[in-house]
């Protein structure tokens, strides 16, 4: 008598694979885009803290403008990089520096 599994055996082996698979490569997807954005708002954290100490070391009031030149040297480790490929802006010192990829990237 042969050992084996019958093909019938494998293919339920394979279909219950697949579903599981179906089920768990979404919620990835989802962690990826969540675990992007909340890293993306933690910079903008660190943005907005470096504009508000370069703000109060230069004296600046609300109205002025700021460049992320006068700020990338408040930032440790320089001017950061949007995870999700976004570009980050800012206008004036009472302005919460933004996200070019928007939906969620908001401090």
């Amino acid at each position: 008598m042969k050992k084996g599994f019958t093909l019938v055996e494998i293919m339920i082996v394979v279909a219950i694979i697949g579903l599981l698979a179906a089920i768990a490569i979404p919620s990835f997807a989802r962690a990826r885009t969540t675990s992007r954005q909340n890293a993306c708002i933690n910079n903008l954290r660190q943005i907005d803290g470096g504009k508000d100490q370069w703000a109060i070391e230069n004296n600046k009031v609300d109205s002025d403008t700021v460049a992320s030149g006068d700020v990338s040297p408040y930032i440790k480790g320089g001017w950061p990089v949007c995870p999700a490929a976004g570009a980050y802006g800012l206008t004036v010192v009472s302005d919460d520096p933004t996200c070019s990829v928007g939906a969620g990237h908001l401090l």
